[in-house]
């Protein structure tokens, strides 16, 4: 029987539902406080769930707490982590570790100075689809990688949040910082780090107008680039185009493929748990189906209907593993799967793009991180109720 560890949760939004449903499916988990800015949202967060509503000074004091569960808005996820690990407790955070690369090289060293985990998601490379796509590749079936895409490119937040302006801000806005975490992580994952990368990057409309909520139709100023195609180069020698977009209303391309010398993947999309993956070894020959509904972590636990083409109309969201593989490792006293060292390069290849951009220049990573290991069904299978 694993020790269930005690969760405080900072930063009540929309994400933390997700987190909330996570103690249905892990058996090691639990949120026992709350608390947050506004002290409204903390106590309705409270009251449905059936928890305590605490301030945030206090649930950095509380002696019951274990571990801080981060679900602030990016700019705050370095105060927070860092209060965490300066009150004695291990942290766990949102995607991204934080919008500062400096501030991320502080919380992996304040966290291996008081003997802490630091943890960060995404956590969906641990789910059925990224880790059958790992299985595929470490077994030599498509050979070794050389080259691949990855897209991720849509119209922007602004037509379903009622308040999308944080996506759209200078420094902490933009598809990169968004939605780059799931792409740059599952690319680590099944292809180790990233050694340098060149970026170019737009902005295609200099305003966006609201599209839900009480304040719809209202219209405000973008900050920040929303385009950014860029060029990674790993320490394996595969190149890998990138691109990362708030301005485009639809495409039919699959969010990653890979190519090798003896065949081609298609990876499942990184920012879900499940789906099938695809292989094809030979030009013109059948793309072999490998489905993953079957698999812990990869079975429908979400019905929803999908407008993408090559996604199913049914979802695996089982946020909220990564917390839970976090909490198992530190009672084993093992490494975790999303740990500091991985969410730190990801930060590294987010700003590297960012200032590439901009400089129009080849950006050389400063940081490096060990290839993870694969997230087994035997693993799987001891942090599940």
């Amino acid at each position: 029987m694993n020790k269930v560890f005690n969760v405080g949760l900072v930063g009540c939004g929309h994400i933390s539902e997700t987190y909330f449903r996570a103690q249905e499916y892990f058996n090691n988990i639990k949120i026992i406080k709350c608390a947050d800015l506004n002290i409204e949202a903390a106590d309705n967060c409270a009251k449905e769930y059936g928890i305590e509503s605490v301030s945030l000074d206090n649930i950095f004091k509380d002696k019951d707490i274990e571990i801080i569960l981060n679900l602030t808005i990016p700019k705050a996820h370095f105060e927070v982590s860092e209060k965490a690990l300066n009150s004695g407790k291990h942290s766990y955070s949102e995607k991204p570790l934080c919008i500062n690369f400096d501030d991320g090289k502080k919380l992996l060293e304040l966290a291996k100075k008081n003997n802490l985990y630091l943890g960060s998601a995404p956590d969906t490379v641990l789910g059925a689809g990224i880790q059958k796509s790992k299985e595929l590749i470490e077994s030599g079936l498509i050979g070794k990688i050389n080259l691949g895409n990855a897209i991720f490119a849509y119209p922007g937040v602004q037509s379903y949040h009622p308040s999308p302006e944080p996506w759209f801000a200078e420094k902490e806005g933009g598809p990169v910082i968004d939605m780059g975490p799931y792409y740059i992580t599952a690319l680590v994952t099944l292809l180790g780090p990233v050694k340098s990368v060149i970026s170019r990057s737009k902005k295609v409309f200099t305003e966006r107008e609201i599209g839900i909520g009480p304040r719809k139709g209202n219209k405000f100023k973008v900050e920040c680039d929303t385009t950014y195609v860029s060029t990674l180069e790993f320490h394996d020698n595969s190149f890998i185009q990138m691109t990362l977009s708030f301005d485009v209303k639809d495409h039919k391309r699959n969010h990653i493929e890979l190519y090798g010398d003896k065949g081609s993947i298609i990876v499942t999309d990184p920012n879900m748990f499940g789906g099938s993956v695809f292989t094809c070894l030979e030009l013109g020959g059948k793309w072999t189906e490998h489905e993953t509904h079957n698999l812990e972590l990869g079975k429908i636990n979400i019905k929803s209907q999908s407008s993408r083409a090559n996604e199913s109309p049914t979802n695996a969201n089982y946020r909220g593993a990564g917390l839970s593989e976090m909490a198992y490792s530190i009672e084993n006293n093992s490494e975790h799967m999303c740990n500091g060292e991985i969410s730190l390069h990801v930060l590294d290849i987010i700003q590297s793009i960012m200032r590439s951009a901009k400089s129009k220049k080849t950006e050389v990573l400063s940081t490096k991180c060990k290839i993870p290991s694969r997230f087994t069904q035997e693993k799987i299978k001891k942090i599940l109720k």
